[in-house]
């Protein structure tokens, strides 16, 4: 076992352990760390406590001190700094005349360091940008291509819920989401409908995937062959929330019975699907290209 605290530097960001150093830190302090970047400060989520050593990469850096009134002026003076490092690299880029869109500008803790980042389409030779800022700033700069569901975490917004953007405000990391999981859910395939403020497949389908993956796994497919209370016939549709499935018995195929899925037995499963339409071809076309790579 061993002890450590975790902290964490961005807002929703991931969770790093740290050797708390003897120091007994309380959640919700900041404090002042070395990291690969450089001198960070960070707020301490997880305050000290023994983990298992398999759930940590050794050797751990340790914590230097609790941050200081001080520090956290420090702090907000680099905030301060990062909006007009933005302004001037944006003029930069524009001079060098570069495919790049800049999303933020990032000091770290003691200014050894500038981090840009940017989306680009493609790769992005920035090598004589980085020698003009660096004559600029005096101190190392580095620039980082994101992704645009990175940059949707960065800038925020709202979501077509109306709500602020998960990824923004607590989701701490990214989840592969899949075609698949809007089709067991039963919602439209229209790009347009199931993608969210960055272009790519909305992150809450994964909420309750695995949910509709157990109702599914239990409840009788369209066209499957059913044995009912009433007698045999075909189910024609589903209600997997309610449990419910409509039913075209043999003996009375022009009335439709609903029955719990409880209730059936399936005799026989569903043949494949009949081949896609030209717009199902299309949307399928523009899905794969919202999936992530």
């Amino acid at each position: 076992m061993t002890e450590i605290i975790g902290i964490r530097f961005k807002k929703v960001g991931k969770i790093y352990y740290f050797d708390p150093n003897g120091v007994q830190a309380e959640k919700g302090q900041h404090a002042i760390v070395e990291t690969a970047r450089g001198i960070e400060c960070g707020e301490i989520v997880i305050a000290n406590k023994q983990v298992d050593d398999d759930k940590i990469v050794k050797p751990l850096k340790s914590l230097i001190r609790i941050a200081t009134k001080e520090d956290m002026a420090t702090v907000a003076q680099n905030i301060a700094l990062e909006d007009q490092a933005l302004k001037i690299c944006a003029e930069k880029v524009k001079n060098h005349k570069l495919d790049m869109k800049l999303v933020a500008a990032e000091y770290t803790f003691d200014r050894g360091k500038v981090l840009f980042y940017f989306t680009s389409d493609g790769r992005v030779d920035f090598r004589e940008l980085v020698k003009d800022l660096a004559s600029v700033f005096r101190t190392r700069i580095e620039l980082r291509q994101i992704g645009v569901r990175d940059e949707a975490k960065m800038v925020g917004g709202l979501g077509v819920c109306g709500n602020p953007l998960c990824c923004s405000t607590f989701l701490d990391d990214f989840q592969s989401v899949s075609i698949n999981m809007a089709k067991e859910q039963g919602l439209s395939l229209n790009p347009t409908k199931i993608s969210g403020t960055c272009g790519r497949l909305m992150c809450c389908l994964k909420y309750e995937n695995e949910a509709y993956q157990e109702l599914t796994r239990n409840t009788p497919p369209v066209d499957s062959i059913v044995e009912t209370p009433d007698g045999r016939g075909v189910v024609t549709s589903i209600n997997l929330l309610r449990g419910k499935c409509t039913v075209r018995l043999d003996s009375a195929p022009d009335a439709l019975e609903i029955y719990n899925r409880e209730d059936l037995k399936v005799l026989r499963t569903p043949k494949e699907r009949h081949s896609m339409t030209q717009e199902e071809k299309a949307n399928a076309k523009e899905l794969r290209k919202l999936m992530d790579k």
